[in-house]
């Protein structure tokens, strides 16, 4: 049987332990690192969530105890009491290298089996066997600091809004299904037959209703869901860091939030972060990063092609451009002499994942050059091609030709994939942005009509207005994002606070009067008593917390993630329901398709 803490309490956390503690009687408890039995002498390495301890006994401990400790295994949770001691071996691999504890007590509090991978930090094991064991993995002291520093990015949010006058208000999570966006999760309701709940994607038309109501300034640290695929950035269910503001405008919001980035990041990170931050519009952004969330820590910045090949002799370039389409590419600078042809076949396989047809390529050697597709220009085009990119001895040149959404995704994410590569980036260094004057609708062409880029609550452009019937395209969106090495941290837009401006973007995204009665009729009834200027933002918390551990996965972050799938390993998840279950809730599942 197990023994108790009964009689003993934790005086301090293993972490802690200095020189400063040397002759002080202490009592610490946690799980066991490691036990190093040398015949008359026995160390033993607690942990908690602080770091590690070592205990120490001799052949001057109690017979009972240097045995009971002789039993001790990985693992195992004990009470420990005795005195601090200096250490005669020093480790300054940790905190409390210098010093030990010598025992006077020992209490086991529960045994453990042999578990399926040390719980050390740096393990060496499959991401699905850590995660099928979380709580073992949530062990390990990298761990602990990702959620540690979750909880003072959460802490400093709270801190930094209230401060400044927002108000913490929680929103509902069983709300009414609207399409506009991600797909939904659903629940079905019970006393309702055949009617649905919907887990929220984003406490969106609950804060501006919130302002509608007079609160001036909200936040809330919101759980959101979205049903859509996942990446190693998202999650099914994630975390937002949400507010909204009345009676402010793009520069407002801003403002606000530098200041808040500047106060987590000296809060967490003891960092002093400069503000204000650089400003880049959106179609900047796309024509020379190819991506609306550039990493700017490095340069290989696109270069349009267009205007040197429409009219060249190799179909490949001269065709996209007569389509409508575009051909950029990337001077990797001296990466002709980096790079061999077959670590190029592999770059044109990466390109291929973001739907490129593939990657043409000149390489400036010192060996000598070669190309996929300089064979098919005049001298002059091949010049003017070169020239139009800067290009010199050693260089190597990568171009893709096709849609434009394909060239910039293939090119935005090629361009980060050369950088990790060829160690162009200096991941000490944190880069802000503000992403600026997003389009505000974009063509949907499964739905043959136009949709939202943000979602239609966001307010256009004043000066867009005139463009919303006849060339909805062009009109950019008063939305703003921020952004951090790559990532979207956070983003926002002024709203819509004009009841018929509001009518104009759902007829501009094809919504009929009935569908929008339907879907966001309180809303549009509520700005009929009165709606303030109002706008606001989000960030994901998980997301923050990942940019600023350096991790470059969000499960790290999350206490209990899922996967790929959107399963959880660890209790087996989504799982069936007993039939009885079903009823209750008026569903039947129907047998899968072979």
């Amino acid at each position: 049987m197990a023994e108790t803490m009964s009689g003993l309490k934790r005086t301090c956390y293993c972490g802690e332990f200095t020189t400063e503690k040397i002759g002080q009687e202490v009592t610490v408890a946690g799980w066991v690192q490691k036990i190093r039995n040398l015949g008359n002498l026995i160390f033993i390495d607690l942990r908690d969530r602080s770091g590690v301890v070592q205990l120490a006994l001799d052949d001057g401990t109690d017979r009972e105890i240097f045995e009971k400790a002789a039993s001790v295994r990985g693992e195992f949770v004990l009470a420990a009491k005795g005195v601090v001691r200096q250490r005669e071996s020093v480790n300054k691999e940790i905190k409390t290298g210098e010093v030990e504890i010598y025992l006077s007590e020992l209490r086991i509090l529960a045994k453990a089996q042999t578990p399926p991978f040390e719980v050390t930090d740096q393990t060496n094991v499959k991401e699905e066997l850590r995660l099928k064991y979380r709580y073992l993995d949530l062990r390990r002291g990298p761990m602990q600091n990702y959620i540690a520093v979750r909880h003072k990015i959460a802490k400093a949010a709270r801190d930094y809004y209230d401060k400044n006058g927002f108000i913490e208000i929680e929103t509902p999570m069983l709300v009414k299904s609207t399409p506009e966006g991600a797909r939904d999760y659903l629940v079905p309701s019970r006393i309702h037959e055949g009617k649905f709940y919907a887990l929220p994607q984003s406490p969106q038309l609950y804060k501006q209703l919130l302002m509608l109501s007079g609160f001036d300034r909200y936040m809330q640290i919101v759980r959101c869901f979205r049903d859509e695929d996942l990446r190693a950035d998202r999650q099914p269910e994630f975390t937002q860091i949400d507010l909204e503001m009345s009676f402010v405008d793009e520069e407002d919001v801003m403002e606000v939030n530098e200041g808040f980035i500047k106060h987590v990041f000296q809060t967490v990170l003891g960092m002093d972060v400069q503000t204000p931050f650089r400003r880049i519009p959106y179609s900047e952004a796309m024509n020379r990063f190819g991506s609306d969330k550039p990493d700017t820590r490095f340069g290989l910045e696109l270069q349009d092609l267009s205007p040197v090949v429409k009219g060249c002799g190799f179909q490949v370039f001269s065709g996209a451009v007569a389509a409508g389409g575009s051909v950029r590419g990337i001077n990797v600078k001296g990466g002709a002499d980096q790079l061999s042809r077959k670590e190029i076949d592999k770059l044109t396989e990466f390109v291929k994942t973001y739907k490129a047809k593939g990657l043409a390529y000149t390489r400036l050697a010192s060996t000598g050059e070669s190309s996929s597709f300089e064979k098919f220009l005049t001298e002059e085009e091949k010049t003017a091609l070169r020239n139009a990119m800067g290009a010199e001895p050693g260089d190597l040149l990568l171009i893709v030709a096709d849609k434009n959404a394909v060239v910039f995704a293939a090119l935005g994410a090629l361009r980060c994939h050369l950088a990790e590569k060829l160690g162009l980036l200096d991941k000490s260094k944190f880069d802000f942005l503000w992403v600026t004057d997003f389009p505000m609708f974009e063509y949907d062409e499964e739905e043959n009509r136009y949709v939202a880029m943000h979602h239609p609550f966001t307010s256009p452009k004043l000066e867009d207005l005139d463009k919303l019937e006849s060339d909805p395209g062009s009109v950019r969106a008063r939305a703003y994002d921020i952004v951090m090495n790559g990532y979207e941290a956070g983003g926002g837009s002024i709203r819509i606070n004009d009841p018929e401006l509001q009518q104009r973007v759902f007829q501009a995204i094809g919504l009929s009067q009935e569908q929008v009665e339907n879907q966001f009729g309180f809303l549009v009834n509520a700005f009929q008593y009165g709606a303030p200027p109002h706008g606001g933002m989000a960030y994901g918390l998980d997301r923050l917390t990942m940019i600023m551990t350096g991790t470059e996965n969000i499960r790290d972050v999350i206490a209990f993630p899922k996967v790929q799938n959107a399963s959880e390993l660890m209790t087996s998840c989504p799982s069936p329901v007993e039939e009885k279950n079903l009823r209750e809730v008026h569903i039947q599942v129907l047998p899968e398709e072979k």
